[in-house]
């Protein structure tokens, strides 16, 4: 009964006309920002963030939510017509999906799209309101020295499942950790890695950064491909299944929920690993005569329930440990910090309200996306054909005005220029900003939760391994870590990040 009550006090929260409204403009925007490629969930949250600065906290968090998995409904569409997936997510979908468009089914596709992703964003939401609560309740039973443990795992396993090699990730583990403490020591008042400049003395500025390497950098890269957008379908039809098609694609459904709802949560998981891991199952089990990557229709239904299913449950370590288990989680915890709250499992009770009416407002975002995106299917087509050349100076324009209302300072927009050509380099050398972006989210939590552990314990290190709790972490953590170096293991992981 008393998931109810607080579901009641969700609802309420949720069905307030000015949440409703941001709810639908959040999830609109993110249905746009997956159709459109170049421009992914978590450049946009950055653009956004000083837009909410004057919202309710529960309100931004709506909006922002909104864009993240409103994402994984339009990055489809664009990667079954155009075969340019919008979403990194959608990837996969692309391989089966626009096989369909070429054979005429693009209607069934983008409907077998939709279809997944509304019962896989509704599952998962519903898994959010049934084990957040007792994740929570057992967080707040951690000391300072569980929650240094838990974040060292949580940096340990976005290492093991970052894309490309292990020291790349390590080198971006430790940029980010080394870009956290840049500022003045909240305990000593000493400066640290300003170099005498007192522009730093605040340190680095969350938002500029993300919205460099994911905001300028992406446009740089972009700025070099020469995709063209030849859409297989100017008129989509046939956006209605037939009931054999529909038992055709359930159970692709209902294993993409399962398996995005598990690795959502996991740190460096989320909607790409989980439409990636989906499709590798559905091609193992399926026995569809037509092959996978030829038009199969349970290669689009179960990675996009998968993707849709991961983003949510995402939220779950955001919201009940303050973990961020991918980049837009990052950027969603420091939304909450912005708004003067801080992430973690007080959360749920001290702000029943935001906690509860965040989760009741992707069961209404999803409604309003399953309601919305077929219909508007012949809009995102003509948008899909929009030169990048004419949206890319708005983009920049956007972010910089951004970025200078944060401080009223014009070196946030050279450090947000700088940090844009470090991103584009990044990713010239094959190094995954992802973990550097935990890294400067988690670092200085890190270092928080250290001090407040030996401060207990007299200097004690011995504290980290002596609590039952918070030596099984870190012996997890080791293990993972030994276990990932291993030459067999290694090499099968490249080979599998590969595919």
């Amino acid at each position: 009964m008393e998931i109810l009550a607080n579901l009641s006090l969700g609802f309420s929260t949720a069905f307030s006309l000015a949440n409703l409204f941001y709810c639908f403009v959040g999830v609109v925007l993110g249905t746009l920002i997956g159709v459109l490629p170049g421009l992914g969930p978590v450049a946009t949250i950055a653009m956004l963030l000083p837009v909410t600065f004057s919202f309710q906290p529960v309100t931004a968090l709506i909006m922002l939510a909104g864009i993240f998995y409103g994402a994984q409904y339009g990055g489809s569409t664009t990667a079954i017509l155009v075969n340019l997936p919008g979403e990194a997510s959608s990837v996969i979908t692309a391989l089966d999906g626009h096989a369909m468009a070429k054979r005429g089914d693009a209607g069934k596709a983008l409907a077998t799209a939709a279809i997944g992703s509304f019962i896989a964003g509704t599952i998962a939401t519903f898994l959010i309101a049934l084990f957040a609560p007792p994740l929570a309740d057992m967080a707040l039973k951690f000391g300072p020295a569980e929650y240094f443990s838990l974040l060292v795992l949580g940096l340990v396993v976005s290492i093991v499942l970052a894309h490309g090699s292990l020291l790349h990730a390590l080198g971006m583990i430790f940029l980010g950790l080394l870009l956290g403490i840049i500022g003045t020591d909240v305990n000593s008042g000493a400066e640290r890695f300003t170099f005498g400049q007192p522009w730093l003395a605040d340190g680095v500025n969350f938002v500029v950064l993300a919205m460099g390497m994911y905001g300028l950098g992406e446009i740089i890269n972009n700025l070099e491909k020469k995709e063209t957008r030849d859409v297989m379908a100017k008129k989509v039809s046939g956006l209605r299944l037939s009931w054999a098609d529909f038992k055709q694609i359930l159970a692709p459904i209902m294993r993409g929920t399962v398996v995005g709802s598990f690795l959502g949560i996991l740190p460096g998981g989320g909607a790409v690993l989980s439409s990636f891991a989906s499709y590798a199952v559905e091609k193992k089990l399926s026995k569809n005569p037509i092959p996978f990557g030829e038009g199969a229709i349970e290669g689009v239904a179960g990675p996009e329930s998968a993707n849709n299913a991961g983003s949510q449950t995402s939220f779950i370590p955001m919201l009940t440990l303050g973990i961020p288990s991918n980049p837009t989680m990052a950027i969603m915890i420091g939304a909450m910090m912005i708004h003067s709250i801080q992430p973690g499992p007080a959360v749920l009770t001290e702000q029943p309200a935001l906690f509860w009416g965040l989760i009741a407002s992707m069961w209404i975002g999803n409604f309003f996306l399953i309601v919305l995106n077929l219909p508007m299917i012949g809009l995102w087509v003509r948008l899909i054909t929009a030169p990048y050349h004419l949206m890319f100076p708005v983009i920049i324009v956007f972010c910089a005005i951004g970025v200078i209302s944060i401080n009223n300072t014009e070196w946030d927009v050279f450090m947000m220029a700088f940090f844009g050509f470090a991103g584009y380099l990044f990713s010239k050398l094959e190094c995954e900003p992802a973990p550097m972006l935990l890294g400067f989210i988690l670092g200085p939590m890190m270092e928080e939760h250290l001090r407040r552990a030996l401060l207990m314990s007299s200097g004690d290190f011995s504290v980290f391994v002596t609590r039952p709790l918070s030596a099984t972490l870190l012996a997890v953590s080791l293990v993972a870590m030994v276990v990932v170096l291993l030459p067999a293991i290694s090499k099968k992981r490249e080979e599998t990040f590969k595919e």
